[in-house]
């Protein structure tokens, strides 16, 4: 055979003289040479042939995770593992072989369901939003390593935090969650009133209250008006079937910004007008409230109504910081013994006889103990908002949660369920929980 075809590879052994010997060389002369012979040139190795296999890689060398044999228990290992089953405390190996055996074993299976259970109420569902005193404690934080030129007045931080919170819970809204209906409610007289809106609506609703300090302030008025020394005389809620009924259209989430925009107005400038107009008259229709006080109803409103919405679209919404609920406690505390009178005044209260006294001196007194981070203890004057509160005319205590009073005074509890101890003269505790119902307004 001839060309190329006959040689074979040199494996060194000396198989190359016997190839020559049988085939021949390549220029046609006897497989021995002479010895003047030219060497002959080595032939070119052929590249492995197809059919040969490549050498496999090991799975150790790959980095890759070793397949795991399955893990094989006793039943009684497996039962006693159900527990931390439930708790999800199971290494991967060990929860793979618990949920084979509860497929093949009943009572584990029943078990396991109990103890799953179980498990649920043990947890608290929790909020996804931060804690509500986390942005004060920030702020502090700030504020004491680099003071503010101009700091917002400790009486108007509730309201500057509690607009806030609520800005945030609103600026995820969707166009379904700012027109769910939300139910408006507040107590009058003997019984609860009631008002349906939208989440737009609310907002609307405090921009319309708002602007009552708005107007204190000598800013501008949201609802306009033809004589701006004209003193405004409708109440919060009349204000607010005006602003409603303004617009020629349901609000919509266009709401947001005028109400955001007036809520840093009002900060702006109490800020910079100082702590000295704390005690500016702000109108409120038949009454007035000072600017101090009329700032911390704000904030207590701004909470009510966020907590509204939030139910509305059901998320849930924390109370406000500790000693902005204490703040706000306080301020009804203060407003208790005006109530009493008006609902006296109208014919709603206790048929007791009154002691009259002089104004400034004791009188009888009812001892409010509000439990919680936010509360304290009041001694309310029963006979007249004049008189002062004694603990040696002390005739009745009640005791309520914090936040249980708040929603009290916000009209979204009835007096008559409220959950409060109660201690003494039955008929002046009555007459205290319908006044501090009776704070509540739309």
């Amino acid at each position: 055979m001839s060309g190329t075809d006959g040689f074979q590879a040199y494996d060194g052994d000396g198989e190359e003289d016997d190839d020559r010997q049988r085939h021949g060389a390549p220029d046609g002369t006897s497989g021995a040479r002479g010895a003047d012979a030219p060497p002959p040139t080595p032939p070119p190795t052929p590249p492995p042939s197809a059919r040969i296999p490549l050498p496999r890689a090991s799975v150790e060398d790959t980095g890759l995770p070793l397949p795991a044999a399955p893990l094989r228990l006793e039943h009684p290992v497996l039962k006693s593992l159900l527990g931390a089953w439930a708790l999800a405390a199971c290494s991967a190996e060990e929860t793979a072989a618990v949920e084979e055996h509860l497929g093949d074993c009943g009572d584990c299976a029943d078990e396991a369901r109990r103890l799953r259970e179980a498990v649920g109420l043990l947890q608290r569902p929790e909020s996804l939003d931060l804690d509500p005193g986390l942005r004060t404690r920030v702020l502090e934080g700030c504020l004491d390593r680099r003071p503010p030129h101009i700091p917002v007045p400790a009486w108007a931080a509730s309201y500057d935090a509690e607009t806030a919170r609520l800005d945030a819970l609103l600026q995820d809204f969707g166009d379904a969650e700012w027109h769910a209906p939300v139910r408006l409610r507040w107590y009058r007289g003997e019984g609860s009133q009631t008002r349906r809106t939208t989440v737009a609506g609310v907002i609307a609703h405090l921009v319309a209250v708002d602007g009552l300090v708005a107007v204190a302030l000598g800013l501008d008025d949201p609802l306009g008006t033809d004589d701006p020394d004209k003193r405004d005389t409708r109440t919060p809620g009349e204000r607010t079937e005006a602003y409603w009924e303004a617009a020629r259209l349901p609000r919509t989430r266009s709401v947001r910004g005028p109400w955001r925009e007036q809520t840093h107005t009002l900060v702006r400038t109490v800020s910079f007008t100082g702590a000295g107009p704390g005690t500016l008259p702000v109108s409120y229709g038949p009454f007035d409230l000072p600017l101090r006080d009329a700032m911390l109803d704000r904030a207590f409103e701004c909470w009510v109504h966020a907590e509204d919405i939030a139910d509305a679209v059901d998320y849930p919404y924390a109370p406000p910081a500790p000693r902005h609920l204490h703040a706000m406690i306080d301020l009804a505390a203060r407003l208790l013994p005006q109530a009493l009178d008006a609902r006296r005044r109208a014919g709603l209260g206790a048929p007791a006889e009154r002691r009259l006294v002089a104004a400034g001196a004791p009188g009888r007194s009812l001892r409010l103990e509000i439990e919680g981070e936010g509360g304290g203890q009041w001694l309310i004057p029963l006979d007249s908002p004049a008189a002062v509160g004694s603990a040696a005319h002390e005739v009745a205590h009640v005791a309520l949660d914090d936040v249980e009073f708040c929603r009290l005074a916000a009209g979204h509890v009835p007096p008559e369920e409220a959950a409060a101890g109660q201690l003494g003269d039955r008929e002046a505790i009555r007459d205290v929980l319908f006044a501090a119902a009776s704070l509540s307004r739309m």
